[in-house]
């Protein structure tokens, strides 16, 4: 299992190597190179977190229809998974898209693990084969004991403390490499181990504990509008996260715990901007005033259609009560009578309302159930429309 592990952190480490590489390079810190690599880092993965704010958008989008599902099969959850699925496949949402961000973000946590432990590999650049010959004279040092986690760090203490007994391993180039190569920023050793000693080294853990808090806080905020049942579940995690931090950065050496609570503060810059530009609250409701103008639109629309319907169906009767009274001044009788056209069956159904026309259906029923079974007709009447 150790070696599934220890493989999978070199593989993932080789790229992000070359990131701490390029910036250590650059930059000649290895501090700052740890805080380019952060950013790098960030801006790789700035279109999945995009991706997950605008996923948010979408859960605040559909969640009154999310919460009508809800309630409507509370009893049947088999029901309410199918219509919750159903919904989400109609709408183009994936529930498990805002997690992809922090599934990456572990895979990048070991690999980082295994740049800061092996500086000689992915900073200095030396090969296997060296490394291994140097972790033997380190060995067989005096002044030098040898960290089981970090061989390659046992090596650059060894380097500086008696270059002379690797000059023949190494070219002068590379002594003078390793020798001026320092790991410390700000007065902080970023390869030990923070304990709770009062010390610098606390910073650290202090700064990824903060941090973390300030983004449970902010993403509290942010999806309050979507947390719905899980809003008991979401303020658990805002104080599981920082906890969780303070114990990882106790765990690691400081530079990962570094590159942890840099991540958390440019983590709170990007939320910061995605939510001014892409708020979910706000975005819901612009959503639903646009819905609901929509909605009156459309009732305005059939408001309008049934007072042209009725218009057309009060000049018909007009005509027709027109045409019967003309007829009844005629002398003779069987006098053919001009009978207007009746208005077509849509014109008389937009003229009515909703409760007209349950009526008129209902009323349709009972006759013909009274025909069929030779009954005597009930006038519908509005207790019977309730």
């Amino acid at each position: 299992m150790d070696d599934c592990m220890g493989f999978i952190s070199e593989l993932i480490g080789w790229p992000l190597g070359w990131v701490m590489w390029l910036g250590y390079q650059v930059l000649r810190n290895y501090g700052f190179a740890l805080i380019f690599f952060t950013f790098v880092t960030k801006m790789i993965m700035f279109p999945l977190t995009l991706k997950q704010q605008k996923s948010s958008v979408k859960m605040a989008l559909i969640k009154p229809k999310l919460d009508n599902i809800q309630k409507k099969y509370a009893n049947n959850k088999e029901k309410l998974n199918e219509e919750m699925m159903k919904l989400y496949q109609e709408e183009g949402y994936n529930p498990m898209s805002g997690c992809l961000p922090l599934l990456i973000q572990f895979p990048i946590l070991f690999g980082l693990i295994n740049v800061v432990y092996n500086p000689l590999t992915h900073i200095i650049r030396l090969s296997k084969e060296v490394i291994e010959q140097g972790l033997e004279i380190a060995r067989g040092m005096e002044d030098i004991i040898v960290n089981v986690s970090m061989p390659q760090i046992s090596i650059i203490q060894g380097v500086k403390a008696q270059p002379e007994l690797f000059s023949s391993l190494l070219s002068p180039e590379q002594i003078q490499r390793i020798s001026n190569f320092n790991m410390s920023f700000l007065g902080i050793d970023l390869t030990a181990v923070p304990t709770m000693a009062i010390n610098t080294l606390l910073i650290i853990p202090i700064l990824s504990g903060v941090t973390s808090f300030l983004i449970s806080i902010q993403s509290m905020k942010q999806t309050e509008t979507t947390a719905g049942e899980n809003g008991g579940a979401m303020k658990g995690m805002m104080y599981i996260m920082p906890l969780f931090s303070l114990f990882f950065c106790f765990q690691v050496p400081a530079g990962v715990g570094l590159y942890w609570g840099i991540s958390n503060v440019l983590s709170y810059l990007q939320s910061m901007y995605m939510n001014k530009k892409y708020n979910p609250q706000e975005m819901a409701e612009k959503a639903r005033a646009e819905q609901a103008a929509l909605e009156e639109a459309e009732r305005q629309q059939r408001l309008e259609n049934r007072k042209k319907a009725r218009q057309e169906m009060a000049e018909y009767q007009a005509e027709v009560d027109a045409a019967e009274q003309a007829a009844k001044g005629k002398k003779k009788k069987n006098v053919e009578i001009d009978v207007p056209k009746a208005p077509d069956e849509e014109t008389i159904k937009k003229a009515m309302t909703a409760k007209e026309i349950n009526r008129m259906k209902l009323a349709a029923a009972r006759k013909r159930d009274a025909e069929k079974y030779g009954e005597e007709y009930v006038e519908v009447t509005d207790d019977d429309l309730k």
